[in-house]
């Protein structure tokens, strides 16, 4: 990872920490200890308390009513738009649709998009390391438009094979979909050299952000990217809200998604004509909390400061990675050169569920398992992982507890 802001001198990680009120709490008589970031982060109480302020004091429906607590309601949501914008550097805020999540952010664009313009013979090029997300909404457009679907090969380092990329990528590719960062190796992919070759090609892109969108500086202007997607709750914010970024003038040619509220113009039973960008793609009652909170845990980001909270994660990282390296038969699964502070690992002789149930035993909280990318783990040769995710309230002391806690597992196991 390239790192161009020092971490400063006073980033006091237990002031952070204290912001977290489930830090303080006990599992299995243990202080708990939260290495499961890459699936959510916990949320600082900002975050919890931008919710419960806006239930106890100015809960509304959105945009249609012209009572107060409405237009309140109105004016923190499409502040949080504009915040978003800010944060991820597009042009407009209309071209920020609030979504569920990533996972709803990619369905949006395969079954709108995608019905509008993938023939037979067409091609989708997506990477081996994608999250389940980032296949299956492709695999069933492709079924659907007798389209093909193919995969760029993951290296043994957890890297994507460029060469290999530049040999799939043709005339008949249509759409690039490509995880910013891997969940499961951790691994930072060339989004924006990628993003060039695939525009060369007369191809559309599709970035899957959900675990790049919390770590490194996200500009889709500069990326040129066409679409980005990614969610709250993996960047201290809520579950249950996400954003699809797309450059304008492609959402303005897109189908609808959803029929509903809020998202038509005027309805007759002889046609109905729809809304203006982005309320095009909202329809319904969203996730008003969510979507306001959102700004609560983006300004939560921004007060630290990303490139700071990037040094620490690569301090965690780096450190965390020599300490694994000293246990027998442990192998790190993904060892890129740019990397975000996830670390996955098998160890010989024993399956990661085992592992992690003797760490959760002792207050550890790490993720077990495929981590949602099948057939990443099937070209590895392995069933799962164990995987240790970082955020900015760990601290070097808790992977002092992951690693004691390994080595007792081990002994237990053995």
């Amino acid at each position: 990872m390239i790192l161009t802001t020092p971490a400063p001198a006073d980033l006091d990680i237990d002031v952070i920490r204290q912001q977290f009120p489930i830090l303080d709490r006990m599992v299995q008589n243990k202080p708990l200890v939260y290495f499961d970031n890459a699936a959510t982060t916990q949320k600082p109480q900002a975050v919890i308390d931008t919710i419960s302020e806006y239930y106890s004091k100015y809960n509304a429906n959105i945009h249609r009513g012209i009572h107060s607590l409405a237009e309140e309601a109105t004016a923190a949501y499409e502040a949080s738009r504009t915040a978003v914008q800010q944060f991820i550097g597009a042009a407009f805020p209309e071209d920020i649709i609030f979504t569920r999540g990533t996972t709803e952010g990619i369905n949006l664009v395969a079954y709108t998009w995608g019905r509008a313009n993938i023939r037979p013979g067409d091609e989708i090029l997506i990477s081996g390391m994608e999250h389940h997300s980032n296949i299956v909404p492709w695999q069933i457009l492709c079924e659907e438009k007798k389209a093909v679907l193919k995969v760029i090969p993951v290296l043994d380092n957890g890297e994507l094979s460029m060469a290999q990329f530049k040999s799939l990528l043709g005339p008949k590719t249509k759409m690039v979909a490509i995880a910013h960062v891997s969940n499961a190796l951790g691994t930072v992919n060339p989004v924006k050299h990628i993003i060039e070759a695939a525009h060369r090609a007369g191809a559309v892109v599709l970035i899957d952000g959900a675990q790049s969108a919390v770590h490194l500086d996200i500009d889709v202007q500069d990326m040129d990217c066409d679409f980005f997607a990614f969610s709250g709750h993996k960047l201290y914010g809520p579950t249950g809200i996400g954003v699809l970024y797309g450059k304008k003038n492609i959402l303005e040619s897109m189908p609808v998604f959803h029929g509903g509220g809020e998202m038509i113009r005027e309805v007759t039973f002889e046609r109905t004509t729809y809304n203006d960008l982005p309320y095009k793609f909202e329809a319904g009652t969203p996730n008003i909390a969510g979507a306001i909170a959102l700004k609560t845990a983006i300004d939560f980001l921004n007060n630290i400061g990303k490139g700071h909270i990037r040094k620490h994660e690569a301090d965690l990282l780096e450190y965390a990675t020599a300490e694994l390296e000293k246990i027998p038969g442990l192998t790190i699964v993904g060892k890129a050169r740019n990397k975000v502070g996830v670390i996955s690992f098998v160890i010989d002789g024993f399956h990661p569920q085992d592992i992690g149930v003797l760490l959760d035993n002792q207050g550890i909280a790490v993720r077990t398992g495929h981590h949602c990318t099948q057939p990443l783990m099937r070209r590895f040769n392995i069933p799962g992982t164990v995987r240790a995710s970082f955020a900015v309230y760990n601290t070097l002391a808790e992977v002092d507890v992951l690693i004691a806690g390994l080595w007792k597992s081990l002994k237990m196991l053995s």
